[in-house]
């Protein structure tokens, strides 16, 4: 018995078994592949900014042993320490989430 290619897609709509369709493969690679690269994208700017971050914190740490003379003009004092040690646990914290790439779950 011969089918028409219409009766066929009409049944197969009917039954809610459509094979997927290669557009639709190729758009969720796409999509994929997107995820991926903005994953990557974030990954490399948290690790970056977490570098910057722990080194501020290592500056303000050591401050008053280095020989500036932003030390004459503001003296450093126990906000500094608290401010550095702060800076190095944001800091930590940006690289292990660049490390993780924990973004879209």
């Amino acid at each position: 018995m011969y089918c028409s290619g219409e009766h066929l897609f009409r049944q197969s709509i009917k039954c809610n078994n459509l094979p997927i369709s290669k557009p639709v493969q190729m758009s969720e690679e796409y999509e994929r592949q997107k995820r991926r690269r903005l994953a990557l994208r974030k990954s490399v700017m948290d690790y970056s900014i977490g570098v910057l971050i722990v080194l501020a914190g290592i500056f303000f740490l050591i401050r008053q042993n280095l020989k500036l003379d932003l030390n004459n003009t503001y003296p450093p004092n126990e906000m500094d320490k608290i401010f550095g040690v702060i800076c190095l646990l944001y800091g930590a914290w940006r690289i292990y989430r660049g490390y993780k790439k924990n973004y879209f779950r």
